[in-house]
């Protein structure tokens, strides 16, 4: 996509020089500020599902709190900010389903990179995730048998406590018989449900099912809204200070 934005430029530049005229900075800019323009288009179309999959699931996206996404593989669209393939920030392998965003830094509470599904990414941020086997996203609800450890749990309100909740999350732990991750592996066809606490921004319980998996590794998937929590607050360990 830069490569497509550069040589667009370059292109618009070199027609303003072979009939004989010096594009002024302003006009330059301008161009820069269209192209720009441009290519967030052309990203918004390379990140929204088929329309084939849109029908297939108008039933289901008619319902209040649902969606259908897309999210690209990270190692292959954002493997280095020098070598990033999007311009949106995160390379469109994460997404908030709060500020239904893909752009990362905006409580972005699920991302896919090497074949993984993961929660809680930034500073104190944590979260966990489960798959349900043999269950319909249509049914799941927060009373459902390994949901409502997820649906119950109360957020770490100091730091210290909420690095030490990432720990356990981060190597699985086993409740009621229910493993809870930080990661799991992706499984065409599987429904997850995932907690996402992203402090000062958001906490929500999200059920989703990965419909499909595309030629360049991307995934579609439709996901219901369960539970939003008031926004989760974090006294700070400034011990260190």
């Amino acid at each position: 996509m830069k490569r497509i934005f550069a040589a667009s430029l370059l292109v618009a530049v070199s027609s303003f020089i072979a009939f004989g005229q010096t594009p002024s900075r302003a006009e330059v800019l301008n161009d820069i500020e269209t192209k720009r323009a441009e290519l967030a288009k052309l990203e918004t179309q390379f990140l929204s599902p088929s329309a084939e999959d849109r029908s297939a699931y108008a039933e289901f996206l008619a319902q209040p709190g649902t969606g259908l996404i897309r999210l690209l593989p990270r190692e292959k669209f954002d493997s280095t900010p020098s070598k990033s393939v999007m311009t949106i920030r995160g390379g469109g392998a994460y997404y908030s389903f709060t500020r239904l965003t893909h752009e990362y830094g905006y409580g972005s509470d699920l991302e896919l990179y090497s074949g993984y599904l993961s929660v809680g990414f930034a500073g104190a941020d944590y979260g966990m995730l489960i798959k349900l086997d043999g269950a319909r996203l249509e049914d799941i609800s927060s009373e459902l048998p390994g949901v409502a450890f997820l649906a119950k749990y109360n957020a770490a309100t100091n730091e210290p406590d909420a690095r030490i909740e990432a720990r356990r999350f981060a190597t699985g732990t086993v409740i009621d018989g229910a493993t809870y991750k930080r990661r799991v592996p992706v499984e065409v066809g599987a429904t997850y449900v995932v907690r996402s606490i992203d402090f000062d921004t958001s906490d929500v319980l999200v059920a989703f099912r990965v419909v499909r998996q595309d030629t360049d590794g991307s995934l579609i998937i439709a996901w219901r809204m369960l539970e939003k929590y008031p926004t989760p607050r974090l006294a700070r360990d400034i011990s260190a200070n």
